[in-house]
């Protein structure tokens, strides 16, 4: 994928077809078409399995302490990202704001690859969100059926844990459950 102009600005964001999931990273706008069904699906399900953690603390039935939002616009100076979901727990976060985008770097992210972003996924936002302090990342992969989790530390990325298939797991930050994940790719 190649950006579609040097230099552009948040200005070129805003003016991207609503059709489009825009980014602007290091000075190059992204633009990629809204995700396949498959990819959708996943982000569903994640969503879902990750609803425990999405409530105050103190439950004793859920994790909770985490605000899960999907999509949100993430400001980092001059980079916009967005990821497919991101987490913040309550404690950095008490309340969400009542803005279009957030700059307070999120403490977990999940981008879902595609054919299209997997590559941008990868070589263009993981350094970002490192050097921006994001704790943990996931990538998931719903044609190859991997979860791949990462843990921030000294800032770069090393491999916590990798999955594949049609398993449960606990995966880091969220290992107090247990996810299957055949629900990401619509098995029973």
């Amino acid at each position: 994928m190649k950006p579609a102009r040097r230099h552009a600005t948040y200005d070129d964001v805003r003016e991207a077809s609503d059709l489009l999931v825009a980014e602007l990273i290091e000075g190059d706008l992204y633009t990629t078409p809204r995700p396949a069904l498959p990819h959708a699906r996943t982000a569903s399900a994640l969503g879902q399995d990750l609803r425990a953690f999405d409530e105050p603390p103190g439950d004793t039935d859920n994790p909770g302490g985490w605000w899960i939002l999907f999509e949100p616009e993430l400001h980092f100076d001059a980079d916009v990202l967005v990821p497919d979901l991101a987490g913040w727990r309550r404690e950095r976060l008490p309340a969400i704001p009542e803005t279009a985008a957030i700059e307070l770097a999120p403490d977990w992210v999940c981008e879902i690859l595609s054919s299209t972003t997997a590559a941008l996924d990868r070589t263009r936002k993981m350094p970002i969100y490192a050097r921006n302090g994001v704790a943990h990342l996931w990538l998931i992969d719903p044609s190859a059926r991997t979860l791949e989790v990462y843990r921030l530390e000294s800032e770069r990325w090393m491999v916590a844990s990798s999955h594949g298939g049609s398993t449960s797991v606990r995966a880091e930050p969220f290992a107090a459950i247990e996810i299957d994940m055949r629900r990401w790719w619509g098995e029973r």
